[in-house]
C-alpha cells in the first residue's frame, strides 16, 4: 500500500468505529496495533467509562506528543446524512463520515506520519508519544485531564504537544491555535414579586428587571483583549420565566449566559465584577457558575515556528496564530506541556451533517505532521 492510501485507509478504519462519547468502539486499540511495530510502550488509563490510551517510544528529550480524541459527536438525523455516517465514502475526492473533519483523520495523519518517520529514521533523536482520550466531546472529567494530573505527579514533563483539532479556517493550513479563550457560564434567577398584570404597582416584574439588566451587560466592557485574545465577550443562551396567566407578573425570570474570556480576567475576577453590578441595581437574585476552562497562551517559541515554517514548505500556506472558538483538551495540556498548538483540518463540516475532509488536505496533513517530526528530531 503506497503511502498516500496509507493514511486514507487509517481514517476510514477510524471513521468506521461508531464511538460516539464517551465510546471508544476500539479506536485506541486499533492505534496501538498500527504502532505496535514501532517500539511503543502502551498504558491504558481508563477511568469510569472512559477510554485513555499513552503510547510512548523513546525515554530521551524532546518528547514531542500527538494528543487527540476518539470520540465523536452523535451523527444527528440519519435521514439528513448522503451517505451512514459510520461508513466511510470517498466521492469527489472527499471522504465522508463522523468524524472526518474532528478529528479521526488527524488521528490517522499523526499515525502514518509516525510509522513513515520512525521507518526513515529508527534511530531519531528525543521521543515520540501519543496521549488519546474517548471524553473530549463529553463532559471532559476523566479524560486527558486526569491522565495530565497523573503526569504531574510522576513528574513526567511534555516538551511539545500537538492537538489534531479542526482548527484551519478559510484554507487548509491557515489556523494555528496558541491558545484558547476562557469559558465561564453562569445560571442566573432574578426573583420579582408575583402580581395582577392590571396592577404592576403592587407586584415587581423580574422580566423588565432582567431587560434593564441586560441592556448593561451588552454595553458593558470586560476588557480590551490582547495580543493574543480579542476582547471578552458576553452572551445570553437562554431566558425563560416562572409559567403563569397571561394576565399575571411571574415571581422569577432565568438567564443563563456565558463569558468567553481572555487572560486580561480570571473567573474569580468575572464572578466579582457581575455580581458588583447585580447588587448596584439592587437585584434579589441567586446565581451559580460553572468555569469549564480557563484561558491558556502558548507564546510563539519552537513548535510554533517550527509548524509555521514547514507549513509554508510543505503546501505555501501562511499561518496565523489564532486563540478564537471553543475549548478543547489543549486546556489540560498546556498546564503541563511546553509548548501546546492546536493544528489540524478545516473546521468547517465539524459536528455538521455530512461531515468531510478532502483527501487532498488529509495527505497534506499528514505530510506536515511529518514534515514536524522532521525538523524537532532529526
Amino acid at each position: 500500500m503506497n503511502e498516500k492510501a496509507r493514511v486514507i485507509d487509517i481514517a476510514s478504519q477510524l471513521i468506521q468505529k461508531n464511538s460516539v462519547t464517551p465510546n471508544d468502539d476500539g479506536c485506541q486499540e486499533y492505534i496501538k496495533e498500527e504502532l505496535k511495530d514501532f517500539n511503543f510502550e502502551c498504558v491504558n488509563l481508563n477511568l469510569e467509562n472512559v477510554s485513555n490510551l499513552w503510547l510512548r517510544r523513546g525515554d530521551k528529550k524532546p518528547l514531542i506528543v500527538f494528543a487527540g480524541h476518539t470520540d465523536v459527536v452523535p451523527p444527528g438525523n440519519l435521514g439528513e446524512w448522503k451517505t451512514n455516517p459510520f461508513e466511510p465514502v470517498i466521492k469527489d475526492n472527499t471522504l465522508y463520515g463522523r468524524g472526518a473533519s474532528d478529528m479521526k483523520s488527524s488521528l490517522a495523519a499523526m499515525v502514518s506520519a509516525t510509522q513513515k518517520f520512525i521507518g526513515e529514521n529508527p534511530k531519531h533523536n528525543g521521543s515520540i508519544g501519543f496521549l488519546l482520550t474517548s471524553d473530549e466531546e463529553g463532559p471532559a472529567k476523566y479524560g486527558t485531564k486526569k491522565v495530565i494530573e497523573k503526569f504531574k505527579e510522576e513528574q513526567m514533563s511534555i516538551d511539545y504537544c500537538i492537538v489534531g483539532e479542526p482548527t484551519s479556517n478559510k484554507v487548509f493550513g491557515d489556523t494555528i491555535k496558541n491558545g484558547r479563550r476562557g469559558s465561564i457560564t453562569g445560571n442566573l434567577k432574578i426573583f420579582g414579586v408575583q402580581g395582577h398584570i392590571a396592577y404592576p404597582e403592587l407586584a415587581k416584574n423580574p422580566i423588565h428587571l432582567a431587560g434593564e439588566l441586560i441592556g448593561i451587560l451588552n454595553t458593558f466592557k470586560w476588557d480590551e483583549g490582547n495580543k493574543y485574545f480579542p476582547p471578552t465577550s458576553f452572551q445570553i443562551s437562554s431566558i425563560f420565566s416562572d409559567k403563569v396567566a397571561s394576565n399575571m407578573i411571574p415571581s422569577w425570570i432565568n438567564l443563563v449566559f456565558n463569558l468567553r474570556f481572555s487572560n486580561e480576567l480570571t473567573q474569580h475576577a468575572i464572578k466579582a465584577i457581575f455580581e458588583k453590578i447585580l447588587n448596584e441595581n439592587n437585584l434579589n437574585y441567586a446565581i451559580e457558575w460553572d468555569c469549564s476552562a480557563e484561558p491558556f497562551v502558548t507564546k510563539e517559541g519552537d513548535l510554533t515556528k517550527v509548524l509555521q515554517k514547514v507549513i509554508e514548505n510543505k503546501i505555501k500556506v501562511q499561518a496565523n496564530l489564532s486563540t478564537t472558538g471553543g475549548t478543547s483538551d489543549a486546556r489540560f495540556i498546556s498546564t503541563h506541556a511546553k509548548e501546546t498548538i492546536e493544528f489540524g483540518p478545516l473546521n468547517r463540516s465539524a459536528h455538521k451533517i455530512n461531515e468531510n475532509i478532502k483527501i487532498d488536505d488529509l495527505i497534506k496533513l499528514e505530510d506536515i505532521y511529518y514534515g514536524v517530526l522532521c525538523e524537532l528530531l532529526l
